[in-house]
């Protein structure tokens, strides 16, 4: 498959998958306890296989300093005061030393990266993270995590925009948005910022 980048150089970007998210025992702003298992397993054989190839794992992590991070951003502001909003816990959510901002055990090995700077949905801004890619020859993101309809879209159209090759990987991503919140994302790339495959698709083109 033509991926229109010379040489594609890949490498994992796993977005938020943390316990803020994925542990129900702290997450302030929790995935389904059933999916977030799924995600979690999901991830965790996607990401073994990519280091046996060698292609490195990127993690990226929400965390903010204080409330007014967060709060400094219009419609968030608004969720917090919405009972009803899958964001309502918004103005809690991994603060600098809660355990939310863990990266899940089962997804960590030595030898992975973090970018642990993350405030707002796309990866991109205010993080490092594409100097990092730069210096180390990515050009090709296989992107993952949590939420499809928010960060996951939001980085992958901004790799997009940076002009990187953007895979999603649609077996390692969901959304607590919900199931037609999850499909329209992947709709909104494939049709328009980069490729959508399993798992086992990008091992098939990239693992070699």
């Amino acid at each position: 498959m033509d991926f229109g980048v010379d040489n594609p150089t890949p490498a994992v970007v796993a977005i938020d998958l943390h316990r803020g998210h994925l542990d129900p025992v702290v997450a302030t702003m929790p995935l389904e306890a059933e999916r977030a298992a799924r995600i979690v397993e999901a991830n965790g054989v996607f990401f073994d296989a990519c280091r046996a190839a060698g292609i490195p794992i990127y993690h990226i992590v929400t965390r903010y300093r204080d409330v007014a991070e967060i709060r400094s951003n219009p419609f968030w502001r608004t969720r917090a005061d919405d009972p009803n909003a899958t964001r309502k816990n918004v103005e809690r959510h991994n603060l600098e030393g809660l355990p939310g901002c863990e990266v899940m055990p089962r997804l960590w090995r030595d030898g992975d990266r973090v970018v642990d700077t993350k405030k707002r949905y796309d990866c991109f801004v205010a993080t490092d993270l594409d100097f990092t890619l730069r210096r180390h020859g990515i050009n090709t993101l296989l992107i993952t995590g949590v939420n499809t309809s928010s960060c996951v879209l939001a980085t992958a159209i901004r790799a997009n925009v940076l002009d990187y090759a953007s895979v999603c990987i649609e077996d390692c991503v969901d959304t607590m948005d919900g199931p037609v919140l999850h499909e329209a994302a992947l709709t909104c790339l494939r049709a328009a910022f980069g490729w959508v495959m399993s798992s086992e698709e990008a091992l098939g083109h990239f693992a070699a």
